[in-house]
């Protein structure tokens, strides 16, 4: 018996643009890179419980000048290993974790497009978007949940896409 499919859920994930860009996203073999790094629990766990292949994703570049969701992609992998964790030449170098017991995980995703730049100031002056979680406060996650309206109006509003009634 095989569990009910559930329906895809949306996120936005943080990447350095200097580290991976969108445009090195969609330049890597099948537009697909592993999201590498990740070194919060709670980030790590979206990844591991909650993440699944095909979701949704909001590129988003962070540290840099203009802040903002720069792609959309989508999940393309389910989580393994981050192997840069067992390399003591990598900043990403974790002692504690070992193969048997790795501590911290990666999934692949695959860039879909680039969009225009969205910048963190439109983003927070959308009324639609002013309880998005990479909004608030002291968020500093480099993965947090979209909830599905938002994926919309990210789309319609923000991007002049179509997002037809229980399609987004």
């Amino acid at each position: 018996m095989t569990a009910p499919e559930r329906p895809a859920r949306y996120w936005l994930m943080k990447s350095e643009p200097d580290e991976c860009s969108i445009d090195d996203a969609l330049a890597a073999p099948g537009a697909t890179v592993p999201w590498t790094g990740v070194r919060n629990y709670q980030a790590r766990n979206f990844m591991r419980d909650e993440m699944r292949v095909g979701d949704g994703v909001l590129f988003y570049h962070s540290g840099c000048p203009e802040p903002g969701i720069a792609g959309i992609a989508r999940v393309a992998s389910g989580v393994r290993a981050d192997p840069a964790q067992f390399d003591p030449a990598s900043p990403y170098y974790d002692p504690k974790a070992t193969p048997g017991k790795p501590r911290w995980l990666l999934l692949d995703v695959q860039a879909i497009r680039k969009t225009r730049l969205v910048r963190l100031a439109e983003l927070r002056a959308h009324p639609a978007l002013a309880e998005m979680r990479v909004l608030q406060r002291g968020n500093r996650l480099s993965i947090t949940p979209v909830r599905e309206q938002e994926w919309a109006a990210i789309l319609r509003d923000c991007l002049g896409e179509k997002v037809a009634a229980g399609q987004s």
